[in-house]
C-alpha cells in the first residue's frame, strides 16, 4: 500500500461522475446535436425569416 489514506467516499463519487460522464456523452452521440447547435440553428432560421418578411411586397 502506499501509505496514506483513502477517502473512500470521495472515491464512489468521483468514480459515479465519471460513468454518468461516459453515459451523458454516449447519449450525446446518439442524440446528435448538442444545445448551443439546436439554438444556433433556431436564432439564424429567426433571422431568415424576419430578412424576407423586411423584404415582402404588400399591395
Amino acid at each position: 500500500m502506499s501509505g496514506t489514506p483513502v477517502n473512500l467516499n470521495q472515491f464512489r463519487k468521483e468514480r459515479a461522475r465519471a460513468e454518468k460522464k461516459a453515459q451523458a456523452d454516449a447519449n450525446a452521440l446518439k442524440s446528435g446535436r448538442t444545445k448551443a447547435e439546436r439554438l444556433l440553428e433556431a436564432a439564424r432560421a429567426e433571422k431568415a425569416r424576419r430578412h424576407l418578411d423586411q423584404h415582402r411586397f404588400e399591395e
